[in-house]
């Protein structure tokens, strides 16, 4: 007999990590193992064939998942059990014992069978489960579902086991824990990282977050964080007082559904929230799906990433329809000067919220003497008393009690005395 190699293994008699080799020959490209056969490959033939077939067939049932039998043949020859393993179509297969991780999958490599990397485990869910990757095995079994239950309870839906294949949560074929399950889990490897920052530039720390768990407390806890920096400002028209926030809370909302929902989970890195006094930016992985751009959201096409993610949403009453979001965030910010601007790249997914309460965003509810003072400034950066009375044309004392107020009220700040005064934003 020839030597083994990458399709043929020996062993003297049985032993219970034959499991080991089948499960490497099904994850690669099949082979062939022989029971009662020495290392070199002389034979030396079973006392009790009949025994030792049982234990391997019996063993081999109990000790892989999934389902390998049906990829295995076996046959007796002069006491010698030859097992013929053939490729599977639904790899990895593993160790029942080890679960779904490199010390319970293995693969062929030249004529030994060594243990998976998690990589090629990833790869071979990947292929075996045809890329959605919300649907493919997790590599994380062991998973608890407290805040997803909470989440369920609360807006009146059944959430128990026997429901977890109807969600999506469990593969229908195995019964393994799918990574949408991994993602509403208490267990969620995936992050949301939240910033407040002195500058504009995103570069001094005022304060930071990591929020981790499943993605339904994610959410609860960053929009939390969020409207701790959502400010209010009080400005007057007249005898009426108007209070604005900073950002619409809807707006909040939205965008970061968006970015929970629409996310490419088959990266590990977080989604991004930084907000400085100018804005919010909400930073998601992955760009638009093959077939869509921009123009196409902002019409309100939508075609979800993760399908069974943004049912389960829909289902929660968090997202009222597809494509809705992005229109919706913009017709918050219809009164304001800055809009919201969304900013796609091949990996990426940015949605900037402005504040509209900063130097340069300002509503329409702001008086329109006010916002001739700011729009001007927009564009020329600052201007004089003197301009200023030419702009709106009013004699000084007015001037001098609407820049008074522009200044008490967070507008703008002037600089100098008398001639030489200048008004500039804040």
């Amino acid at each position: 007999m020839s030597s083994e190699n990458e399709r043929i293994e020996y062993k003297r008699e049985f032993v219970d990590d034959i499991a080991k080799e089948v499960i490497a020959f099904a994850n690669t490209d099949g082979g062939e193992i022989y029971v009662g056969v020495n290392d070199d490959g002389t034979p030396a033939p079973l006392s009790n064939t009949d025994d030792t077939y049982t234990r391997i067939t019996n063993c081999v049932r109990d000790s892989v998942a999934p389902d390998v039998t049906m990829f295995t043949k076996y046959s007796l020859n002069e006491g010698v059990i030859k097992v013929n393993v053939y490729e599977g179509s639904s790899k990895p297969y593993y160790l029942k014992s080890k679960g779904l991780k490199p010390s319970g999958v293995y693969i062929r490599q030249g004529a030994s069978s060594v243990q998976a990397s998690p990589e090629q485990i990833r790869q071979m869910i990947k292929l075996s489960d045809r890329d959605s990757f919300e649907e493919m095995r997790s590599l994380e079994q062991q998973l608890t579902f407290k805040s997803a239950a909470e989440t369920f309870t609360k807006h009146n839906i059944p959430f128990s086991e026997d429901k977890y294949k109807a969600l999506g949560i469990v593969n229908i074929n195995d019964n393994l824990f799918t990574n949408l399950g991994l993602i509403v889990s208490d267990q969620c490897s995936h992050t949301i990282k939240a910033a407040v920052f002195a500058d504009e530039d995103n570069t001094n720390f005022i304060d930071h977050r990591e929020f981790g768990g499943s993605v339904f407390s994610q959410m609860e806890n960053v929009f939390e964080y969020i409207m701790l920096n959502n400010k209010t400002k009080s400005i007057f028209s007249g005898i009426d007082r108007i209070d604005i926030s900073d950002y619409p809370e809807a707006a909040i909302r939205e965008a970061l559904l968006n970015a929970v929902v629409h996310r490419d989970y088959g990266f590990s890195g977080s989604i991004i929230v930084n907000i400085n006094s100018k804005g919010i930016d909400i930073i998601s992985i992955g760009g638009l799906v093959p077939g869509l751009a921009k123009e196409d959201i902002m019409n309100g096409i939508s075609q979800p990433r993760n399908r069974k993610l943004a049912e389960m949403f829909h289902r929660l009453n968090y997202i009222e329809s597809y494509g809705t979001g992005i229109r919706k965030i913009l017709s918050l910010y219809s009164d304001s000067v800055v809009k919201p601007v969304i900013t796609v790249t091949p990996n990426s997914f940015r949605i900037s919220l402005p504040n509209r309460n900063s130097g340069t965003v300002v509503t329409a509810a702001v008086p329109k003497q006010y916002q001739a003072v700011i729009d001007y400034l927009n564009e020329h950066g600052s201007m004089t008393v003197e301009e200023l009375q030419e702009l709106l044309d009013v004699k000084q004392t007015r001037a001098f009690n609407l820049y008074k107020k522009m200044e008490n009220d967070g507008y703008i700040k002037v600089t100098g005395r008398g001639a030489g005064k200048t008004i500039s934003l804040k």
